[in-house]
Protein backbone atom coordinates (compact mmCIF):
# COMPACT_ATOMS: atom_id res chain seq x y z
CA UNK A 1 0.00 0.00 0.00
CA UNK A 2 1.60 3.27 -1.12
CA UNK A 3 -0.71 6.18 -0.32
CA UNK A 4 -4.28 7.32 0.07
CA UNK A 5 -5.79 10.62 -1.01
CA UNK A 6 -9.23 11.86 0.03
CA UNK A 7 -10.74 15.06 -1.30
CA UNK A 8 -14.05 16.83 -0.66
CA UNK A 9 -16.80 17.56 -0.77
CA UNK A 10 -15.59 20.98 0.36
CA UNK A 11 -18.56 23.35 0.35
CA UNK A 12 -17.17 26.89 0.07
CA UNK A 13 -20.53 28.47 -0.78
CA UNK A 14 -24.16 27.49 -1.10
CA UNK A 15 -25.76 27.27 -3.52
CA UNK A 16 -22.59 26.03 -5.18
CA UNK A 17 -21.68 27.13 -8.71
CA UNK A 18 -22.75 23.76 -10.07
CA UNK A 19 -26.03 23.79 -8.20
CA UNK A 20 -26.82 27.28 -9.48
CA UNK A 21 -26.11 26.24 -13.05
CA UNK A 22 -28.36 23.17 -12.80
CA UNK A 23 -31.08 24.24 -10.38
CA UNK A 24 -30.75 28.00 -9.76
CA UNK A 25 -31.57 28.93 -6.17
CA UNK A 26 -34.01 26.05 -5.58
CA UNK A 27 -33.44 24.22 -2.32
CA UNK A 28 -32.82 20.52 -1.86
CA UNK A 29 -34.61 18.08 0.42
CA UNK A 30 -34.49 14.39 1.26
CA UNK A 31 -35.73 12.06 -1.46
CA UNK A 32 -38.15 9.15 -1.13
CA UNK A 33 -35.51 7.21 0.77
CA UNK A 34 -34.25 9.57 3.51
CA UNK A 35 -30.49 9.59 3.85
CA UNK A 36 -29.98 7.81 0.53
CA UNK A 37 -30.95 10.50 -1.97
CA UNK A 38 -31.89 14.15 -2.31
CA UNK A 39 -34.17 15.98 -4.71
CA UNK A 40 -34.63 19.60 -5.73
CA UNK A 41 -37.84 21.16 -4.47
CA UNK A 42 -40.00 23.21 -6.84
CA UNK A 43 -43.38 24.80 -6.22
CA UNK A 44 -43.92 25.46 -9.93
CA UNK A 45 -42.21 22.70 -11.98
CA UNK A 46 -43.45 23.94 -15.37
CA UNK A 47 -42.15 27.49 -14.90
CA UNK A 48 -38.88 26.37 -13.29
CA UNK A 49 -38.24 23.82 -16.04
CA UNK A 50 -38.48 26.47 -18.74
CA UNK A 51 -36.21 29.00 -17.00
CA UNK A 52 -33.63 26.43 -15.85
CA UNK A 53 -33.36 24.70 -19.24
CA UNK A 54 -32.88 28.06 -20.98
CA UNK A 55 -30.23 29.11 -18.46
CA UNK A 56 -28.37 25.82 -18.80
CA UNK A 57 -28.51 25.89 -22.61
CA UNK A 58 -27.16 29.45 -22.69
CA UNK A 59 -24.13 28.33 -20.67
CA UNK A 60 -23.66 25.07 -22.59
CA UNK A 61 -24.05 26.66 -26.04
CA UNK A 62 -21.90 29.66 -25.05
CA UNK A 63 -24.45 32.09 -26.56
CA UNK A 64 -28.07 33.23 -26.18
CA UNK A 65 -30.62 30.62 -27.27
CA UNK A 66 -34.01 30.95 -28.94
CA UNK A 67 -37.40 29.53 -27.95
CA UNK A 68 -37.21 27.15 -30.92
CA UNK A 69 -33.94 25.75 -29.60
CA UNK A 70 -35.15 25.28 -26.04
CA UNK A 71 -38.51 23.71 -26.93
CA UNK A 72 -37.29 20.13 -27.69
CA UNK A 73 -35.38 19.89 -24.40
CA UNK A 74 -38.21 21.33 -22.35
CA UNK A 75 -40.37 18.66 -23.97
CA UNK A 76 -37.89 15.98 -22.86
CA UNK A 77 -38.17 17.15 -19.25
CA UNK A 78 -41.97 17.33 -19.38
CA UNK A 79 -42.22 13.85 -20.94
CA UNK A 80 -39.91 12.43 -18.28
CA UNK A 81 -42.01 13.98 -15.51
CA UNK A 82 -45.22 12.65 -17.10
CA UNK A 83 -43.62 9.18 -17.13
CA UNK A 84 -43.14 9.21 -13.39
CA UNK A 85 -39.70 10.78 -12.95
CA UNK A 86 -39.38 13.43 -10.28
CA UNK A 87 -38.57 17.08 -11.07
CA UNK A 88 -34.83 16.59 -10.48
CA UNK A 89 -34.41 13.59 -12.78
CA UNK A 90 -36.58 15.15 -15.48
CA UNK A 91 -34.22 18.14 -15.61
CA UNK A 92 -31.21 15.85 -15.74
CA UNK A 93 -32.79 14.07 -18.73
CA UNK A 94 -33.06 17.43 -20.52
CA UNK A 95 -29.51 18.39 -19.58
CA UNK A 96 -28.23 15.06 -20.89
CA UNK A 97 -29.81 15.82 -24.25
CA UNK A 98 -28.29 19.30 -24.31
CA UNK A 99 -24.80 17.94 -23.59
CA UNK A 100 -25.22 15.43 -26.41
CA UNK A 101 -26.25 18.01 -29.00
CA UNK A 102 -23.98 19.35 -31.77
CA UNK A 103 -24.28 22.94 -30.57
CA UNK A 104 -22.54 21.97 -27.33
CA UNK A 105 -20.03 19.51 -28.78
CA UNK A 106 -18.88 21.72 -31.67
CA UNK A 107 -17.93 25.36 -32.11
CA UNK A 108 -20.23 27.33 -34.38
CA UNK A 109 -17.53 28.75 -36.67
CA UNK A 110 -18.36 29.66 -40.24
CA UNK A 111 -15.63 29.90 -42.92
CA UNK A 112 -14.07 33.35 -43.10
CA UNK A 113 -13.44 35.92 -40.35
CA UNK A 114 -14.67 34.79 -36.94
CA UNK A 115 -17.36 36.91 -35.34
CA UNK A 116 -16.66 38.24 -31.83
CA UNK A 117 -18.51 35.43 -30.08
CA UNK A 118 -16.62 32.73 -31.99
CA UNK A 119 -13.38 34.58 -31.27
CA UNK A 120 -14.18 34.65 -27.55
CA UNK A 121 -14.75 30.89 -27.64
CA UNK A 122 -11.52 30.22 -29.51
CA UNK A 123 -9.45 32.41 -27.18
CA UNK A 124 -10.95 31.00 -23.98
CA UNK A 125 -10.61 27.36 -25.01
CA UNK A 126 -7.09 28.02 -26.27
CA UNK A 127 -5.75 29.56 -23.06
CA UNK A 128 -8.15 28.29 -20.37
CA UNK A 129 -9.68 25.08 -21.73
CA UNK A 130 -13.06 26.43 -20.66
CA UNK A 131 -15.89 28.63 -21.95
CA UNK A 132 -15.41 32.40 -22.05
CA UNK A 133 -16.00 34.21 -18.79
CA UNK A 134 -18.35 37.17 -18.30
CA UNK A 135 -15.75 39.77 -19.31
CA UNK A 136 -14.93 38.06 -22.60
CA UNK A 137 -18.61 37.53 -23.38
CA UNK A 138 -19.43 41.15 -22.64
CA UNK A 139 -16.70 42.36 -25.01
CA UNK A 140 -17.92 39.93 -27.65
CA UNK A 141 -21.53 41.08 -27.30
CA UNK A 142 -20.37 44.69 -27.63
CA UNK A 143 -18.40 43.86 -30.79
CA UNK A 144 -15.11 45.05 -29.28
CA UNK A 145 -13.06 41.87 -29.02
CA UNK A 146 -11.55 42.08 -32.50
CA UNK A 147 -9.96 45.43 -31.66
CA UNK A 148 -6.20 44.57 -31.61
CA UNK A 149 -5.49 46.47 -28.38
CA UNK A 150 -8.44 44.90 -26.56
CA UNK A 151 -7.61 41.44 -27.92
CA UNK A 152 -4.01 41.77 -26.69
CA UNK A 153 -5.16 42.96 -23.26
CA UNK A 154 -7.55 40.02 -22.97
CA UNK A 155 -4.87 37.58 -24.08
CA UNK A 156 -2.60 38.91 -21.34
CA UNK A 157 -5.42 38.68 -18.80
CA UNK A 158 -6.06 35.04 -19.63
CA UNK A 159 -2.35 34.18 -19.63
CA UNK A 160 -1.84 35.83 -16.22
CA UNK A 161 -4.75 33.98 -14.60
CA UNK A 162 -4.27 30.68 -12.72
CA UNK A 163 -6.47 28.93 -15.32
CA UNK A 164 -3.70 29.37 -17.92
CA UNK A 165 -1.99 26.38 -16.31
CA UNK A 166 -4.62 24.33 -18.15
CA UNK A 167 -3.20 25.58 -21.45
CA UNK A 168 0.39 24.80 -20.41
CA UNK A 169 -0.51 21.27 -19.29
CA UNK A 170 -2.68 20.39 -22.29
CA UNK A 171 -0.38 21.95 -24.88
CA UNK A 172 2.71 20.16 -23.55
CA UNK A 173 0.80 16.89 -23.37
CA UNK A 174 0.15 17.26 -27.10
CA UNK A 175 3.40 18.86 -28.25
CA UNK A 176 6.00 17.08 -26.11
CA UNK A 177 4.08 13.82 -25.61
CA UNK A 178 3.96 14.33 -21.84
CA UNK A 179 0.61 12.54 -21.82
CA UNK A 180 2.65 9.35 -22.37
CA UNK A 181 4.75 9.83 -19.24
CA UNK A 182 3.13 6.94 -17.36
CA UNK A 183 3.03 4.50 -20.28
CA UNK A 184 6.13 2.62 -19.17
CA UNK A 185 7.96 2.25 -15.87
CA UNK A 186 11.70 1.68 -15.37
CA UNK A 187 12.64 -2.00 -15.53
CA UNK A 188 12.75 -3.46 -12.02
CA UNK A 189 15.94 -5.44 -12.70
CA UNK A 190 17.95 -2.78 -14.52
CA UNK A 191 16.65 0.23 -12.56
CA UNK A 192 15.61 -0.91 -9.08
CA UNK A 193 16.73 2.44 -7.64
CA UNK A 194 13.73 4.09 -9.33
CA UNK A 195 11.06 1.72 -8.03
CA UNK A 196 8.25 3.31 -5.97
CA UNK A 197 9.80 6.76 -6.36
CA UNK A 198 6.54 8.66 -6.82
CA UNK A 199 8.06 11.99 -5.81
CA UNK A 200 10.59 11.79 -8.64
CA UNK A 201 7.93 10.88 -11.21
CA UNK A 202 5.68 13.76 -10.14
CA UNK A 203 8.59 16.21 -9.98
CA UNK A 204 9.99 15.49 -13.42
CA UNK A 205 6.64 16.21 -15.11
CA UNK A 206 6.12 19.38 -13.10
CA UNK A 207 9.62 20.57 -14.00
CA UNK A 208 8.74 20.73 -17.69
CA UNK A 209 5.33 22.31 -17.16
CA UNK A 210 6.65 24.99 -14.79
CA UNK A 211 9.68 25.59 -17.03
CA UNK A 212 7.49 26.34 -20.06
CA UNK A 213 5.18 28.47 -17.91
CA UNK A 214 8.23 30.48 -16.80
CA UNK A 215 9.34 31.00 -20.40
CA UNK A 216 5.83 32.13 -21.27
CA UNK A 217 5.48 34.45 -18.30
CA UNK A 218 8.86 36.15 -18.85
CA UNK A 219 8.64 36.12 -22.67
CA UNK A 220 11.98 34.32 -22.93
CA UNK A 221 13.26 33.36 -26.38
CA UNK A 222 12.90 30.01 -28.10
CA UNK A 223 16.63 29.35 -27.66
CA UNK A 224 15.75 28.41 -24.08
CA UNK A 225 13.87 25.39 -25.42
CA UNK A 226 17.28 23.95 -26.37
CA UNK A 227 19.63 25.52 -23.82
CA UNK A 228 18.72 27.61 -20.77
CA UNK A 229 20.74 28.80 -17.81
CA UNK A 230 18.05 27.67 -15.35
CA UNK A 231 15.47 24.98 -14.78
CA UNK A 232 12.75 24.24 -12.23
CA UNK A 233 13.99 22.01 -9.40
CA UNK A 234 13.17 20.69 -5.98
CA UNK A 235 15.46 18.69 -3.73
CA UNK A 236 14.52 15.27 -5.17
CA UNK A 237 14.98 16.33 -8.78
CA UNK A 238 18.20 18.21 -8.02
CA UNK A 239 19.61 15.08 -6.37
CA UNK A 240 18.61 13.09 -9.45
CA UNK A 241 20.51 15.57 -11.63
CA UNK A 242 23.51 15.78 -9.29
CA UNK A 243 22.93 19.48 -8.55
CA UNK A 244 23.81 20.46 -4.95
CA UNK A 245 22.30 22.90 -2.46
CA UNK A 246 18.64 22.62 -3.44
CA UNK A 247 16.38 21.87 -0.48
CA UNK A 248 12.68 21.28 0.01
CA UNK A 249 9.85 19.84 -2.02
CA UNK A 250 8.70 22.99 -3.87
CA UNK A 251 9.90 23.44 -7.44
CA UNK A 252 11.44 26.84 -8.25
CA UNK A 253 13.85 28.36 -10.76
CA UNK A 254 17.44 27.25 -10.08
CA UNK A 255 20.47 28.74 -11.83
CA UNK A 256 22.53 26.09 -13.63
CA UNK A 257 26.29 25.90 -13.85
CA UNK A 258 27.62 26.13 -17.39
CA UNK A 259 29.16 22.65 -17.10
CA UNK A 260 26.00 20.98 -15.73
CA UNK A 261 24.85 19.71 -19.14
CA UNK A 262 21.27 20.52 -18.17
CA UNK A 263 19.03 23.35 -19.33
CA UNK A 264 16.38 23.34 -22.04
CA UNK A 265 13.88 20.61 -22.85
CA UNK A 266 16.30 18.05 -24.28
CA UNK A 267 17.87 17.18 -20.95
CA UNK A 268 14.76 17.30 -18.77
CA UNK A 269 13.90 13.97 -17.21
CA UNK A 270 10.30 14.01 -18.44
CA UNK A 271 11.38 14.20 -22.10
CA UNK A 272 14.12 11.62 -21.56
CA UNK A 273 11.60 9.24 -19.93
CA UNK A 274 8.97 9.71 -22.63
CA UNK A 275 11.55 8.89 -25.32
CA UNK A 276 12.75 5.69 -23.61
CA UNK A 277 11.01 2.36 -23.17
CA UNK A 278 11.81 1.76 -19.50
CA UNK A 279 14.42 -0.90 -20.25
CA UNK A 280 16.85 0.77 -22.63
CA UNK A 281 17.29 4.04 -24.44
CA UNK A 282 17.21 4.40 -28.21
CA UNK A 283 18.97 7.09 -30.26
CA UNK A 284 16.31 6.46 -32.89
CA UNK A 285 13.39 7.38 -30.63
CA UNK A 286 15.15 10.34 -29.08
CA UNK A 287 16.54 11.57 -32.38
CA UNK A 288 13.12 11.33 -34.03
CA UNK A 289 11.62 13.25 -31.10
CA UNK A 290 14.13 16.09 -31.54
CA UNK A 291 13.57 16.25 -35.28
CA UNK A 292 9.78 16.13 -35.03
CA UNK A 293 8.86 17.88 -31.79
CA UNK A 294 11.62 20.47 -31.54
CA UNK A 295 12.69 21.16 -35.13
CA UNK A 296 9.48 20.32 -36.95
CA UNK A 297 11.17 17.93 -39.37
CA UNK A 298 9.44 14.57 -38.89
CA UNK A 299 10.81 11.50 -40.60
CA UNK A 300 8.64 9.10 -42.59
CA UNK A 301 7.60 5.86 -40.85
CA UNK A 302 9.92 2.87 -41.36
CA UNK A 303 9.08 0.35 -44.08
CA UNK A 304 6.84 -2.43 -42.82
CA UNK A 305 9.33 -5.03 -44.00
CA UNK A 306 12.20 -3.69 -41.86
CA UNK A 307 12.38 -5.24 -38.35
CA UNK A 308 12.95 -3.01 -35.34
CA UNK A 309 16.30 -2.97 -33.54
CA UNK A 310 15.87 -5.06 -30.39
CA UNK A 311 17.80 -3.83 -27.33
CA UNK A 312 20.54 -6.00 -25.90
CA UNK A 313 20.11 -5.91 -22.13
CA UNK A 314 22.95 -8.42 -21.64
CA UNK A 315 25.50 -5.79 -22.60
CA UNK A 316 27.13 -7.82 -25.40
CA UNK A 317 26.69 -5.02 -27.93
CA UNK A 318 25.96 -1.32 -27.67
CA UNK A 319 23.03 0.35 -29.38
CA UNK A 320 25.50 2.21 -31.60
CA UNK A 321 26.92 -1.10 -32.84
CA UNK A 322 23.46 -2.47 -33.49
CA UNK A 323 22.40 0.64 -35.39
CA UNK A 324 25.59 0.58 -37.48
CA UNK A 325 24.59 -2.85 -38.72
CA UNK A 326 21.00 -1.72 -39.25
CA UNK A 327 22.13 1.28 -41.29
CA UNK A 328 24.18 -0.83 -43.66
CA UNK A 329 21.00 -1.14 -45.72
CA UNK A 330 20.61 1.88 -48.00
CA UNK A 331 16.84 1.99 -47.45
CA UNK A 332 17.41 2.27 -43.69
CA UNK A 333 20.34 4.68 -43.83
CA UNK A 334 18.35 7.27 -45.79
CA UNK A 335 16.28 8.11 -42.71
CA UNK A 336 18.63 7.07 -39.92
CA UNK A 337 21.38 9.42 -41.05
CA UNK A 338 19.01 12.28 -40.19
CA UNK A 339 17.46 10.79 -37.05
CA UNK A 340 20.22 9.02 -35.13
CA UNK A 341 22.94 11.67 -34.65
CA UNK A 342 20.96 13.89 -32.27
CA UNK A 343 19.80 10.79 -30.40
CA UNK A 344 23.38 9.66 -29.81
CA UNK A 345 24.08 12.81 -27.78
CA UNK A 346 21.24 11.90 -25.43
CA UNK A 347 22.75 8.47 -24.72
CA UNK A 348 24.48 10.18 -21.80
CA UNK A 349 21.11 9.99 -19.99
CA UNK A 350 19.33 6.85 -18.79
CA UNK A 351 15.64 5.94 -19.02
CA UNK A 352 14.75 8.36 -16.21
CA UNK A 353 17.04 11.17 -17.32
CA UNK A 354 19.93 10.65 -14.90
CA UNK A 355 23.47 11.21 -16.20
CA UNK A 356 25.48 8.09 -16.97
CA UNK A 357 28.92 7.29 -18.35
CA UNK A 358 28.27 3.56 -18.83
CA UNK A 359 25.27 1.46 -19.79
CA UNK A 360 23.64 -0.92 -17.35
CA UNK A 361 23.42 -4.60 -18.19
CA UNK A 362 22.10 -7.84 -16.75
CA UNK A 363 25.11 -9.77 -18.03
CA UNK A 364 28.83 -9.58 -17.45
CA UNK A 365 30.35 -6.41 -16.07
CA UNK A 366 31.15 -4.59 -12.86
CA UNK A 367 28.44 -5.48 -10.35
CA UNK A 368 26.88 -2.52 -8.56
CA UNK A 369 26.13 -2.91 -4.83
CA UNK A 370 23.01 -1.41 -3.32
CA UNK A 371 19.36 -1.85 -2.37
CA UNK A 372 16.48 -0.35 -4.32
CA UNK A 373 13.40 1.44 -2.97
CA UNK A 374 11.63 -1.90 -3.26
CA UNK A 375 13.97 -3.41 -0.64
CA UNK A 376 15.69 -5.79 -3.08
CA UNK A 377 19.41 -6.01 -3.77
CA UNK A 378 20.72 -4.70 -7.09
CA UNK A 379 21.34 -7.36 -9.76
CA UNK A 380 22.61 -5.17 -12.58
CA UNK A 381 26.16 -4.47 -13.68
CA UNK A 382 27.93 -1.61 -15.44
CA UNK A 383 28.37 -2.43 -19.10
CA UNK A 384 30.14 -0.70 -22.01
CA UNK A 385 30.87 3.03 -21.92
CA UNK A 386 28.46 5.51 -23.49
CA UNK A 387 29.59 7.20 -26.70
CA UNK A 388 27.63 10.48 -27.12
CA UNK A 389 29.52 11.70 -30.19
CA UNK A 390 27.95 12.14 -33.58
CA UNK A 391 27.86 13.94 -36.90
CA UNK A 392 24.90 15.83 -38.30
CA UNK A 393 23.85 15.24 -41.93
CA UNK A 394 25.55 18.50 -42.95
CA UNK A 395 28.91 17.24 -41.65
CA UNK A 396 29.07 19.19 -38.38
CA UNK A 397 30.39 17.02 -35.56
CA UNK A 398 29.76 17.10 -31.81
CA UNK A 399 31.33 15.36 -28.84
CA UNK A 400 28.48 15.58 -26.34
CA UNK A 401 25.07 17.04 -25.61
CA UNK A 402 26.46 20.51 -24.90
CA UNK A 403 28.05 20.72 -28.34
CA UNK A 404 24.87 19.38 -29.97
CA UNK A 405 22.87 22.15 -28.30
CA UNK A 406 25.31 24.71 -29.67
CA UNK A 407 24.77 23.37 -33.19
CA UNK A 408 20.97 23.38 -32.83
CA UNK A 409 21.04 27.00 -31.68
CA UNK A 410 22.61 28.20 -34.92
CA UNK A 411 19.10 28.25 -36.43
CA UNK A 412 16.71 29.74 -33.84
CA UNK A 413 14.22 30.61 -36.57
CA UNK A 414 13.60 26.93 -37.20
CA UNK A 415 12.79 26.48 -33.52
CA UNK A 416 10.44 29.48 -33.64
CA UNK A 417 8.79 28.29 -36.85
CA UNK A 418 8.04 24.90 -35.37
CA UNK A 419 6.71 26.32 -32.10
CA UNK A 420 4.46 28.71 -34.04
CA UNK A 421 3.07 25.84 -36.10
CA UNK A 422 2.49 23.72 -33.01
CA UNK A 423 0.66 26.56 -31.24
CA UNK A 424 -1.44 27.27 -34.33
CA UNK A 425 -2.52 23.64 -34.67
CA UNK A 426 -3.38 23.43 -30.97
CA UNK A 427 -5.26 26.75 -30.95
CA UNK A 428 -7.34 26.22 -34.11
CA UNK A 429 -7.57 22.46 -34.44
CA UNK A 430 -6.59 22.79 -38.09
CA UNK A 431 -3.35 21.73 -39.80
CA UNK A 432 -1.03 24.46 -41.06
CA UNK A 433 -1.08 24.26 -44.85
CA UNK A 434 1.03 25.64 -47.66
CA UNK A 435 -1.22 28.69 -48.01
CA UNK A 436 -0.59 29.55 -44.36
CA UNK A 437 3.15 30.01 -44.84
CA UNK A 438 2.94 33.82 -45.32
CA UNK A 439 1.16 34.14 -41.97
CA UNK A 440 3.81 32.03 -40.24
CA UNK A 441 6.54 34.14 -41.87
CA UNK A 442 4.83 37.34 -40.65
CA UNK A 443 4.71 36.03 -37.07
CA UNK A 444 8.42 35.17 -37.24
CA UNK A 445 9.28 38.58 -38.65
CA UNK A 446 7.29 40.31 -35.90
CA UNK A 447 9.08 38.44 -33.12
CA UNK A 448 12.60 38.16 -34.57
CA UNK A 449 14.09 41.26 -32.93
CA UNK A 450 13.00 40.03 -29.50
CA UNK A 451 14.69 36.68 -29.92
CA UNK A 452 11.39 34.99 -30.75
CA UNK A 453 9.96 35.44 -27.26
CA UNK A 454 7.43 32.71 -26.56
CA UNK A 455 4.77 35.05 -25.21
CA UNK A 456 5.38 37.37 -28.17
CA UNK A 457 4.89 34.47 -30.59
CA UNK A 458 1.60 33.59 -28.89
CA UNK A 459 0.41 37.22 -29.09
CA UNK A 460 1.37 37.44 -32.77
CA UNK A 461 -0.51 34.21 -33.46
CA UNK A 462 -3.69 35.45 -31.75
CA UNK A 463 -3.55 38.65 -33.83
CA UNK A 464 -2.97 36.77 -37.10
CA UNK A 465 -5.42 35.55 -39.72
CA UNK A 466 -4.52 31.99 -38.71
CA UNK A 467 -6.36 32.61 -35.44
CA UNK A 468 -8.93 35.22 -36.49
CA UNK A 469 -10.23 33.24 -39.49
CA UNK A 470 -11.53 29.79 -40.15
Amino acid sequence: FQWLEVEGPLIEQWPSTGHQLLFGDLSIQDGPKPGASVVVASTDPDKDTQSLVRNFMTAAYRRPVTDEETAPFIAIAEKARASGFDFTDSLIAAYTGILSSPAFLFFDEKPGPLDDRALANRLAYFLWNSPPDAELLALAEAGKLRDPAILKAQTNRLLDAPKSRRFVDAFLDYWLDLRLIANVAPDAELYPDYQLDDLLVDSLTDETRLFFAELLQRDLGVANLVASDFTMLNERLATHYGIPDVHGIALRPVKLAAESGRGGLLTQASVLKVTANGTTTSPVLRGAWIMSRLLGKPSPPPPASVPAVEPDTRGATTIREQLAKHRSEDSCNTCHRNIDPAGFALESFDVMGAWRARYRSLGAGEKVPGIGHNGLYYHFALGPPVDPTGELPDGRKFQNITELKTLLLTDPEQLARNLTRQLAIYATGAPVGFSDRPQIAKILETTRDGGYGIRSILHALVQSELFLHK
